[in-house]
């Protein structure tokens, strides 16, 4: 078992309020964050942008282990997870993330390649914690 950290501070309010997030291998440190990151493109991050980040690397992850397991050695893989923030209720949710992969993986038949990245969506961490809808869109170079 791991356990790893992140941190958050909130300053302020609402709309009115400033935030800084960090982590806790210091990838991230004190990255601003507020309403205006996350709803009007100002300068630093947002929650969504980071569990982007968080879904599609573990998700490249899981499928990169998949593929050494059935035998691959050698190859690349270049994933985006967009996740959408939408209004429920009074608030918000997160209803989707939509991971979009692009692979390059010798000797692998489109088939197979689609059934190991099926089951790398189903099984990665993050898959599994997220209680959203999430699809996957691939393609496989040559």
């Amino acid at each position: 078992m791991t356990v790893n950290t992140g941190s958050a501070r909130y300053e302020g309010l609402g709309k009115a309020g400033k935030g800084h997030v960090s982590t806790g291998s210091g990838a991230l440190d004190n990255q601003p964050y507020g309403f205006k990151t996350r709803f009007e493109d100002a300068p630093g991050t947002n929650p969504e942008e980071l569990i982007g980040a968080a879904h599609a690397s573990c998700f490249t992850m899981a499928l990169s282990f998949a593929l050494a397991k059935e035998g691959f050695e050698d190859g690349q893989i270049d994933t985006e997870a967009k996740v959408t923030l939408e209004k429920d209720g009074d608030g918000f949710k997160v209803s989707r993330s939509d991971l979009k992969t692009t692979a390059r993986v010798e000797g692998i038949s489109e088939e197979q390649f689609g059934k190991i990245a099926d089951g790398a969506k189903t099984n990665c961490p993050i898959s599994k914690l997220l209680n959203a809808e999430i699809t996957l869109d691939w393609s496989l170079q040559g």
